[in-house]
């Protein structure tokens, strides 16, 4: 079953979490290794915001995923022992079906009248995807970022279908502090005036907004000690600034920054992202327990689970970790909690190999399928 992206067509109507429903909602995942029965050395991995599922190379497609230094055989998700199943986001839109997709009701994109999309509804549309796939079993449920709060829903709707978790910079609910990222960022790409309310056309939409969101973003997921280290107060040489522009940029802060936002622009659909981004402040895991997330994870009957962090982390912070920690170990859950020491930031999970990389090894070799 490895190999490049394929597509499994949900059950119609899908009913959304918070009101409306798809018809013919497709899912796209990559799948590494050889599955055993319904899913005894399964692993449902779940992304972040911007990822699709391409998080490894195979014979299908063989360029560089997002996490490669962790899945393969012989790496820390070894797929020699496991079968990895990573699922694109419902919303999103690398081949599941989202506000780019074409509404199948009206022949056109849905856009800006794609339902309001949860976390839950990423977490459900993955379970009925792999169900179909014949896999209602995992060893363990994973994710990072976005994905770790799947993780965290997935655990508290559906207990009995999983051994362990591992649940890395996530939280059982956005910080003020990351919703005011997150919903700036949004308002950078509806100011554009070429967002057109969520109606631009598919050649065209808010490039500029997208620009400066990713800008914003790039500088969230990392920290300011990377940023030191990394240039300081470096220039950029006066040959390379740009001409003509009044207290234009002029430190190589400003001309990395712009070089990855442009790298962005195009690769993700406007909508889709806003979408993706709303769903992660409107998650509470206190949801799944009448208010109280402490009665929420009650419901969460994992083996064991791994929690990881990193403390230059400012849109997860380890505190958030040591909570997800805390409630899970309150619930009976055997509870590896780790706080590392990364510069990287929120991104340390796909750059920090050296740190990430042993940690996961160990937690999944102590529970081998």
């Amino acid at each position: 079953m490895s190999g490049a992206r394929r597509h499994v067509q949900l059950e119609s109507p899908f009913a959304m979490h918070r009101g409306g429903q798809l018809m013919q909602p497709t899912i796209a995942y990559e799948t590494w290794g050889t599955p055993v029965g319904r899913g005894d050395n399964a692993i449902l991995l779940f992304t972040g915001l911007s990822p699709s599922a391409h998080a490894a190379s195979s014979p299908g497609d063989p360029s560089r995923g997002w996490w490669e230094y962790m899945i393969g055989p012989g790496k820390p998700i070894d797929t020699d022992r496991f079968f990895v199943i990573c699922i694109n986001s419902l919303g999103s839109c690398f081949g599941s079906t989202g506000p780019a997709s074409i509404d199948p009701g009206t022949g056109r994109p849905y856009r800006i009248e794609f339902p309001l999309l949860s976390v839950e509804d990423i977490v459900t549309a993955a379970r009925s995807a792999c169900a179909a796939l014949g896999i209602d079993q995992f060893h363990t449920v994973a994710g990072c970022s976005l994905g770790g709060m799947d993780v965290l829903a997935y655990a508290a709707m559906y207990p009995g279908t999983y051994r362990n978790l591992i649940s890395i910079s996530a939280a059982v609910h956005a910080t003020p502090f990351a919703i005011g990222i997150r919903s700036l960022q949004r308002e950078m790409i509806r100011s554009d005036p070429a967002w057109e309310g969520g109606w631009y056309g598919d050649d065209a939409g808010p490039k500029e907004g997208m620009r400066l969101a990713r800008k914003l973003g790039v500088m969230s997921y990392r920290s300011g000690e990377e940023w030191l280290e990394r240039f300081g107060r470096s220039r950029i040489p006066e040959t390379e600034r740009a001409g003509g522009v009044p207290l234009g940029p002029e430190f190589e802060i400003e001309s990395y920054l712009e070089y990855n936002a442009r790298r962005f622009i195009g690769t993700f659909d406007a909508n889709c992202y806003l979408y993706l981004s709303h769903a992660m402040d409107l998650f509470d895991l206190a949801d799944h327990g009448d208010g109280a997330v402490e009665t929420a994870v009650q419901a969460i009957d994992a083996r064991r689970a791994l929690v990881a962090g990193v403390t230059t982390d400012w849109l997860f912070p380890v505190a958030q970790q040591r909570e997800i920690g805390a409630l899970l170990d309150g619930a009976g859950v055997d509870v590896a909690l780790h706080e590392l020491e990364s510069i990287q930031g929120h991104d340390s999970f796909l750059i920090d190999e050296e740190r990430f990389a042993p940690m996961v090894e160990r937690f999944l070799s102590a529970d081998t399928p």
